[in-house]
């Protein structure tokens, strides 16, 4: 093929600008879609094709991504562009970014396209968006990101049920008067039990779209008042008639973050502004990373860009060393972490301990398995990269002695860069059996309950954990167990749990070998008590709240509900916090 002409090359780069952003609409008319759905499922108490629309969308946009990709090889000769026409796609790209409403995450899609394409030699400033290009603020939106009400028109009460009765549910209340008054009880309880004089700003800010995931719908938003600003978030179920109600309301904000954990499912939110949204989330939430709201939000490559970013600017803003995370080291990841970055880093090995029979694609689909399943609060997300170049510098003489050995083939030394080819990163958390050595018998006790909730609760989810060693599990900074070690977890419906049977004679038991057969998926729960229960004070524990965890009938009942189709309920709340436990007299606060 010639090469193209200076004037057949600018019209090269703008129908590659041009090919690429219509990729990224196409994505995010699907995303909307999908997210429009949830609505009518809620509705529906379709709870099985939500989990699948979560499920389903986690894929849509390395699809759109490889369809934008396959187009430009297709229509353009990528082969002979030079790099003044690289940086005129970009340009050209930037253009259509003026008056777009998702220009950063426009940008993401560029960068996901283009690193396809290109050799990683050229991921550079000029080819890829290292940093935004078009701000994200004061973008307008219809409708709007947020709604405002002012209760000195009407009253708190009348202001309250206008709010909920905006979001046009057909699915009839139960009682909506009672459950306003539930609302009002609480957030007077919250003031301490003295109402404020409302200032002449006193308003409620309401986010256009509800937030849906598993049974409920959340609507958040934040009440202003002179000085003051109280978040709220006001959870809608269907009751025990089939009606809605508000389950609980949420007024302190650590408890509205932990419904954006990134152990529980993302969201199903319609935004035609994204980035509104998280500047409002962030409004309530400051803690937040806005790379975690975004992945909550099921923006997740966009969260992986804003995550790096951050990583980025942390490095050059500190000087402490990656250093190789402390605990018992796994067989199949190697981990390290940065001491003042509050994450953990997860090398898969080139050889694994003589236990585990996988290899690194066994690994890699069981980590994917992760995003598209409920996490119910109990499975840490993983955030996955490729390439990723990091200062080599920054890296202690012992950890890249570990590199070395452990994981070869997934490292480069290039100048001063040390490349890491495949990475998976995750909120760091302390490993159980480190929190237990150093526990009060109060705090091992909560833990350990906490431990066999978490096993209990992922398998109500269908999940499986497979290695429950108490190093797999990490307490989180609210006291809470999660799962963090993914490499031998199953479907639930996949595995047959059996009882071991009776030894022919006595003798037997005393053997070293077991009397009886065992395929690949057989799982006796008896054996679990033998590398988990070695210590008497845990073993108590352990038996005094989760001996059922030791017979085959837990596990077989919760896979019978699980083919039967029940979808369990999970609250990021405590079952305190609902109205239904909390109000038992159901007497509402009249204001």
């Amino acid at each position: 093929m010639d090469r193209p002409m200076p004037d057949e090359l600018e019209l090269i780069a703008q129908g590659m600008a041009r090919t690429m952003i219509e990729g990224f609409d196409k994505h995010y008319r699907i995303f909307r879609a999908v997210s429009a759905r949830a609505k009518e499922l809620f509705e529906a108490g379709d709870w099985q094709k939500q989990l699948e629309l979560v499920r389903d969308r986690v894929e849509f946009y390395d699809q759109r991504v490889a369809e934008t990709v396959e187009r430009l090889k297709t229509q353009f000769p990528i082969a002979t562009l030079d790099d003044a026409t690289w940086r005129a796609v970009k340009l050209f790209y930037i253009d259509h970014l003026i008056d777009h409403k998702q220009p950063e995450l426009a940008e993401t899609f560029f960068n996901s396209v283009t690193t396809k394409i290109l050799d990683r030699s050229y991921f550079n400033n000029q080819y890829i968006f290292a940093r935004p290009a078009i701000s994200t603020e004061y973008i307008e939106s219809f409708p709007p990101v947020y709604t405002s009400y002012y209760p000195k028109e009407g009253g708190l009460r009348a202001t309250i049920r206008r709010i909920v009765e905006d979001f046009d549910w057909e699915r009839p209340f139960e009682d909506l008067d009672r459950d306003i008054g539930f609302v009002l009880r609480a957030l007077e309880t919250h003031l301490g039990g003295r109402w404020p004089k409302m200032e002449v700003n006193a308003q409620i800010q309401v986010l256009y779209s509800p937030f849906y995931r598993n049974k409920t719908a959340y609507v958040i938003g934040k009440g202003i008042n002179g000085h003051d600003e109280i978040p709220f978030c006001l959870a809608i179920r269907h009751g025990d008639s089939g009606k809605l109600i508000i389950d609980t309301a949420l007024f302190e904000a650590w408890r509205i973050s932990v419904l954006f954990s990134l152990s529980r499912a993302y969201f199903l939110v319609d935004m035609e502004v994204p980035s509104g949204y998280v500047q409002f989330l962030r409004s309530i939430m400051p803690n937040k990373p806005r790379s975690e709201l975004y992945t909550m939000l099921g923006l997740g490559k966009q969260g992986k860009t804003m995550f790096f970013r951050d990583l980025i600017a942390h490095l050059r803003h500190s000087n402490d060393q990656f250093i190789i995370a402390p605990g018992i080291k796994g067989m199949v990841m190697l981990v390290f972490t940065l001491p003042s970055f509050p994450y953990v880093f997860k090398v898969i090995k080139d050889r694994f301990g003589s236990s585990k029979n996988i290899d690194h694609a066994t690994v890699r689909r069981k980590y994917h398995m992760v995003k598209q399943v409920d996490r119910v609060g109990r499975m840490a997300d993983t955030l996955e990269f490729s390439q990723v170049a990091l200062p080599l510098a920054r890296f202690s003489p012992e950890l890249l002695v570990e590199l070395r050995q452990e994981a070869p083939s997934l490292i480069e030394v290039i100048d001063d860069q040390l490349v890491i080819k495949h990475l998976y990163i995750e909120r760091r958390m302390t490993p159980l059996n480190l929190y237990l050595e150093t526990a009060t018998p109060e705090e091992a006790e909560a833990a350990i309950i906490e431990y066999g909730n978490a096993i209990r609760e992922l398998a109500i989810a269908n999940i499986f954990p497979g290695d429950m060693l108490w190093k797999n599990f990490g307490v989180t900074r609210y006291g809470r167990v999660v799962f963090y070690d993914y490499d031998e977890i199953e479907y639930m419906t996949e595995m047959n749990f059996r009882a071991i049977p009776p030894a022919p004679y006595p003798e037997m038991e005393m053997s070293d070998e077991p009397w009886y057969s065992a395929g690949p998926r057989d799982v006796f729960p008896e054996e679990f008590a033998t590398f988990l229960l070695g210590d008497p004070k845990i073993r108590q524990i352990f038996l005094k709240h989760h001996r059922d965890l030791l017979t085959p009938q837990f596990w077989q009942n919760a896979q019978e509900r699980i083919r039967a189709g029940i979808v369990e309920d999970f609250f990021p709340y405590g079952e305190e916090m609902r109205f239904c436990h909390r109000y038992r007299d159901s007497t509402p606060t009249h204001n």
